[in-house]
């Protein structure tokens, strides 16, 4: 009796396969971060003494004017990731490149979104006089606990195909929020100036 060194073995008990759908729980450490960052930023705007002021770039007129024009480019290139991610998903004809300019516009939205944060954060605090500004306040915090959640959602393996969307849109959405509480309240209250 000879052994045919290359014939298939069998293991007992046979393995699972590899493209099984993942469990659940995999979900859980995006969104426990997730509600980290969010009450975290939110406990230290509450708790930290607002300074009124964080920065102030030469050349524009207050610190809520250099916060606006920064959301609004942070938001402008927000809208570039939501045409660029229905590219990629094949909804709206696009390059090749379309991956790449969806990769870079969220890359720049999120620093340039940062220092309005910061600002926000340090000069002003978690503000709820008014609703504009609960809101505000509410979905900031919001914001950077689902961005966070996104991110680490990107380095998951085998995610469901609605999964990215969804979560994409509710952080583009969140965002529109917090542009429209802020840079365009500013704006239509104070005038488009710099």
């Amino acid at each position: 009796m000879t052994v045919d060194p290359n014939a298939a073995t069998q293991a007992f008990p046979p393995p699972q396969p590899a493209h099984g759908r993942p469990h659940p729980a995999r979900y859980l450490v995006p969104a426990l971060v997730a509600a980290a960052v969010a009450v975290g930023l939110g406990a230290y705007g509450k708790v930290h003494d607002p300074a009124g002021t964080a920065f102030n770039i030469a050349g524009f007129s207050s610190t809520g004017a250099v916060k606006s024009w920064l959301a609004t480019v942070a938001f402008a290139f927000a809208l570039i990731q939501v045409v660029s991610a229905l590219m990629v998903y094949g909804k709206l004809p696009g390059p090749g490149w379309s991956a790449v300019l969806h990769r870079w516009s969220g890359r720049i939205a999120f620093l340039v979104a940062v220092p309005v944060a910061v600002h926000c954060l340090y000069a002003l605090g978690y503000q709820t006089y008014e609703s504009r500004v609960l809101w505000h306040s509410l979905l900031g915090c919001f914001f950077f606990g689902a961005f966070s959640a996104k991110m680490l959602l990107l380095r998951s393996e085998r995610l469901p195909g609605w999964l990215l969307p969804i979560v994409g849109g509710l952080v583009f959405a969140v965002l529109t929020v917090i542009w429209l509480t802020s840079a365009l309240w500013f704006f239509r209250t104070f005038g488009v100036t710099t």
